[in-house]
């Protein structure tokens, strides 16, 4: 994200001019973009005009509109983010008050402005802007006749191409067969990873598997790669790392993320941080249950006792249309690291930040025991009685 202009006040009130470079910002846009914000940017309008012999011409005018936000949908797929609300300007084609829909999408230029600017959005512009804290991996999660192709950025798990097909059972005198559907099972995977993994931004790939299915085909690509003088597999061979996973689905991503064969090689990578902030908790809730907290009127008890050594959080949280609730979230964060905690901010969109928002969204590891209060059970169970 290229951050072009940014003009605030004393009570951080003011607006921001970016550009989205790559899919990422898109993810950062998404983010940043709250209902009752005024976004300007360049659009498309359709304007009719009428001849003086009435006949009606329609066409596309490309013009620059300030709308208040009322309505946000990001399309993963196509990477773009669709902001609809009133024009709030004045414009030739567009009435005042009008809805409109603005398209942002990478490489175009956009204004927002907010009342109040809190710590998370102005966190989050300086992590977009920042190139240093993008680390991307890939990961290959298969089976025989199933995989799955996707590419892990710091806040979102994008499954780039699944292939699937059918492959003969090993029969007496029929190997030939098996064989013949594993090769092109695998030459349709060796297909969608040269079409998907740019090698200058990728630092490590993830091959995972049941049994040696990860094994048989690293051995298949490698000796590909040499057939056909592909240069760019051969030298980035090392960046390859093979680990055990229970399937070939895009959930045992999570348990092939938190293998510590591989947490070294992730280190520094925010998904490889997440899953095991994550497994820290899960562990922590098995073994010390009173240092493991969930929902957020108990992460906020804790945080009032100085009690939180590490806060889970995911940001679909921060995206409530209720501000005062926006607001309690950021206050905790404010809190926790107030008091020397550390905060992990998970993305809905990645593995773990959904199983993290099956947990109400918001976990803590706590410094010390705080055994759950029992005044409520005990007034619940005396209106029983």
């Amino acid at each position: 994200m290229k951050l072009l202009q940014r003009d605030m006040d004393k009570t951080n009130s003011g607006s921001v001019t970016l550009v989205p470079e790559e899919s990422e910002d898109m993810w950062h846009a998404y983010n940043l973009v709250a209902v009752g914000d005024t976004i300007r940017s360049t659009t498309i309008r359709k304007v009719q005009t009428e001849s003086a012999t009435g006949s009606v011409n329609v066409s596309k005018v490309r013009t620059t509109l300030t709308v208040q936000v009322e309505g946000i949908d990001f399309d993963t797929q196509a990477c773009v983010l669709r902001v609809s609300g009133r024009n709030i300007s004045e414009n030739q084609y567009v009435k005042m008050g009008a809805y409109h829909t603005v398209i942002l999408e990478m490489n175009r230029q956009f204004t927002l402005n907010k009342q109040e600017w809190d710590s998370i959005t102005l966190e989050r512009i300086d992590q977009a802007c920042d190139p240093a804290q993008h680390a991307d991996l890939v990961a290959i999660v298969m089976q025989e006749g199933i995989a799955h192709l996707c590419l892990i950025t710091p806040s979102m798990t994008l499954v780039r191409a699944k292939i699937e097909t059918s492959i003969p059972r090993k029969r007496k005198g029929l190997c030939d067969q098996h064989t013949k559907g594993l090769h092109r099972f695998y030459n349709q995977i060796i297909q969608a990873f040269q079409r998907h993994v740019n090698f200058d931004i990728v630092k490590c790939v993830l091959i995972a598997s049941p049994g040696f299915v990860k094994d048989h085909f690293t051995d298949y690509l490698f000796a590909e790669a040499m057939k056909m003088d592909d240069k760019t597999i051969i030298e980035n061979k090392s960046k390859f790392v093979l680990v055990h996973s229970s399937s070939g689905f895009k959930h045992s991503l999570k348990e092939v993320l938190a293998d510590p064969v591989i947490t070294a090689r992730l280190s520094d990578t925010k998904a490889a941080g997440e899953v095991k902030a994550l497994d820290d908790f899960y562990t922590m809730l098995q073994t010390d249950p009173d240092r493991a907290y969930y929902g957020v009127k108990h992460c906020e008890r804790a945080a009032e006792n100085q009690a939180i050594e590490i806060l889970l959080v995911s940001d679909e949280l921060f995206r409530s249309q209720d501000i005062s609730q926006r607001k309690r979230y950021v206050s905790l964060v404010d809190s926790v690291r107030e008091n020397g905690g550390d905060v992990r901010i998970f993305s809905s969109l990645h593995v773990s930040g959904e199983q993290l928002g099956q947990l109400s969204g918001v976990a803590a590891i706590l410094r010390f025991p705080m055994p759950e209060e029992e005044e409520e059970e005990d007034e619940n169970d005396s209106d029983d009685d």
